[in-house]
């Protein structure tokens, strides 16, 4: 198969959809791979590491969308790609179509196929492409949190592990998953004090056995948000609905509950936020105040740490690829109903039941 990897457009996107190992591993297998030029020098690839793996290098984004009968991204295709996107092409990247109405509609008008990352599936339901994007997330959500609650940054000047004599900060995490438990580790670590919000009752009980003592777990209800937003420093939405939008458990209205230099970090930002006050941010510009409280919604927070998120994208993802350009996505697809699950959009028509939704479009089969 012919495999493109453009080179992400997105703002301050410096991730690559493949690392040189993972070209290596295609071109021996005999597909052939173009790789669009300077696309890794953001993560710490040059053109020649690709070369020495057996890609082709190609001068523009149009080049590799023409060549390409799949397309490897990192992130969703923004404006300018549409129109090079073509009838049957498959695209394989994150898409969070249910936040975007715009990127749906232009992705049934391409009759492309679009297989997203966040909706595969491994057996037990867990989420194996989105997993090591959420961990990275997760881990940044309180080491972002952390940086903005400095005085300096607008926050309340809070060091988030306290000092002998003084307590530390108080953050909440709704959302128990992935983002949630890795965000809850790295703020354990650090000495504050940590409570995790989930209404899965049964993770909450793993979390209660595998947490340390400076981690407690509550049911998650609006009561119970409300009792405990105006006690913390810091609060981290880490809410995941598979393929759908993200519910609203912060309202506008409960900011006022929320002490000034509060820091909200909302990682649901990508399925449109679990904090209605949320809106996408960049790096260059991931923050606003509103009622003296912070918001971080940088979209695409894994793009800040490219070296690491790259090589824990490709690990997870290179499996598929193979399998993808191996067989075709029609076989591939039949053949494990956890890739087929990525389906969302097919030439023309819905077919995932989180985006029809979203949308209130007809749910088709393929």
């Amino acid at each position: 198969m012919l495999i493109g990897v453009p080179k992400e457009i997105k703002t301050h996107e410096n991730r690559v959809a493949m690392t040189p190992a993972g070209v290596m591993e295609l071109t021996k297998r005999k597909h052939k791979v173009y790789v669009q030029t300077k696309a890794g020098i953001g993560s710490g690839y040059t053109d020649t590491d690709y070369k020495k793996a057996g890609a082709q290098i190609l001068k523009t984004i149009e080049a590799v969308y023409k060549k390409a009968e799949m397309i490897v991204k990192v992130k969703e295709p923004i404006k300018s790609e549409y129109k090079l996107i073509r009838e049957d092409q498959l695209l394989f990247t994150y898409f969070h179509f249910a936040s975007h109405k715009p990127l749906t509609d232009a992705m049934i008008k391409s009759k492309s196929v679009c297989l997203a990352y966040e909706t595969v599936t491994n057996p037990d339901g867990s989420l194996p492409l989105l997993i090591p994007m959420s961990e990275v997330a997760g881990r940044m959500a309180t080491q972002e949190g952390a940086k903005y609650l400095e005085k300096p940054m607008g926050g309340r000047g809070v060091l988030l592990g306290g000092v002998p004599g003084v307590p530390p900060a108080s953050v909440l995490i709704l959302g128990g998953g992935v983002v949630g438990t890795q965000a809850a580790k790295m703020a354990a670590g650090l000495g504050a004090q940590v409570t995790i919000m989930d209404i899965n009752l049964d993770r909450l009980r793993e979390l209660d056995d595998i947490m340390p003592a400076n981690v407690s777990t509550r049911y998650s209800n609006e009561y119970n948000i409300q009792l405990m937003i105006p006690h913390m420093d810091l609060i981290i939405g880490a809410v995941l609905i598979v393929g759908a939008k993200a519910p609203h458990l912060i309202t506008k209205r409960m900011l006022k509950k929320m002490r000034p230099g509060t820091v909200l970090v909302d990682v649901a930002v990508d399925q449109g936020g679990c904090i209605e006050t949320c809106k996408p941010t960049t790096h260059s510009d991931p923050t606003y105040v509103i009622d003296g409280v912070i918001h971080y919604c940088v979209a695409n927070m894994p793009g800040a740490v490219p070296y690491t998120s790259t090589i824990a994208l490709t690990n997870a993802t290179l499996p598929y690829v193979i399998k993808l350009a191996s067989k075709g996505w029609k076989k591939a697809c039949k053949e494990d109903a956890g890739l087929a699950a990525g389906l969302n959009v097919v030439n023309g028509k819905v077919t995932y039941p989180g985006v029809a939704k979203a949308f209130k479009y007809k749910m088709e089969k393929i």
